[in-house]
């Protein structure tokens, strides 16, 4: 094929539309695949996308689809991720997260079998799979040891794609980012949550004090990275991706507060207590996520967002427009 097509299974999703969007910048031709569920930017999917000759959408659910576009690269982006839902019913993780994934790999291979391409298959999976932790850093050899239902079915993907690989010769690459932040996430995220919560003069629900750490990386330094190790990385191995910027998440809300009322993340207010409940506890709270991705960097990506920039922005963003 002399143009370059992409699938990209969650097209819809927040890390989705961004990777959609630069594929679609870089000249590639993509095909959309989502199902449309209640995170769904779908509005911003019909506005960015409509009359683009070089983009299809596919209303199709991942876990019962039953064919695949001719193409170069599968970008597997669909998932169940909100980890709260996944504690009270793990259903759709493990129907969308490991069953959509194993159908997937099944249309490849029955491609690959009657020697019709051979597309690649990039899994976007999570930090989480490594599990948590007060000191260490993983690499991407380190143990898999998930701390919830979410990150389980995570991590029962990755297994499945290593498997699959060594049985029926796919080859893949997995991607394990780092907490993403960034314009049109969906409100159920820490981000666009408090500014929402914020916004309705409720206070922000921060549970286990605010104690857990999290490393945060901007949506396009992540879709920057995404292209990089397809067009510079191994086949058939894993990359971290993270910008290693962590906070607690009391110093997130903090900095989101600052900017909502002050105009920025270093000019506090007097009374924080006004806007942040503290009696919210998740159950299973993971205390901190941290990965290295020294592969990654060797292949020239590195972050360019800086957090406390981009936090002013983004705050400002959600406070004028919020979508759902």
């Amino acid at each position: 094929m002399s143009k370059k097509i992409a699938v990209v299974t969650g097209c819809a999703s927040f890390i989705g539309i961004n990777l959609t969007q630069k594929l679609l910048s870089n000249g590639w031709y993509v095909y959309g695949i989502d199902k449309l569920t209640y995170v769904a930017n779908s509005s911003d999917l019909k506005k960015l996308f409509t009359n683009n000759n070089k983009f299809k959408f596919i209303h199709e659910d991942i876990s019962k689809i039953t064919w695949l576009p001719e193409c170069d690269v599968v970008f597997n982006l669909a998932a169940e991720s909100d980890v709260d839902n996944g504690n009270v019913d793990c259903y759709n993780f493990v129907q969308s997260n490991i069953d959509g994934v194993r159908n997937l790999l099944s249309i490849i291979n029955k491609r690959i079998v009657i020697k019709a391409d051979k597309p690649l298959f990039f899994h976007m999976s999570t930090d989480e799979v490594y599990g948590d932790t007060l000191e260490k850093v993983f690499d991407e050899s380190a143990i898999l040891n998930p701390s919830n239902p979410y990150s389980a079915t995570k991590a029962g993907a990755d297994l499945l794609i290593h498997s699959w690989a060594r049985t029926h010769g796919l080859d893949y690459i997995i991607a394990r980012p780092s907490n993403n932040y960034g314009p049109n996430q969906y409100p159920e995220k820490l981000i666009p949550l408090s500014v929402k919560r914020l916004s309705r003069g409720k206070k922000i629900k921060l549970h286990n004090n605010g104690d857990p750490v999290r490393t945060w990386t901007h949506v396009e330094d992540t879709c920057d990275a995404i292209i990089t190790i397809y067009e510079k990385g191994e086949r058939n191995r894993v990359y971290n991706i993270s910008s290693e910027f962590e906070q607690k998440n009391l110093d997130t809300v903090y900095k989101i507060i600052n900017t909502y009322f002050m105009g920025r993340v270093n000019i506090p207010i007097p009374d924080y207590s006004e806007h942040i409940d503290f009696t919210y506890s998740r159950e299973g709270q993971d205390v901190r996520y941290a990965i290295s991705c020294v592969p990654l960097r060797e292949l020239g990506w590195k972050p360019k967002k800086e957090f406390d920039v981009e936090i002013v922005k983004l705050v400002n963003y959600f406070k004028e427009r919020f979508v759902w």
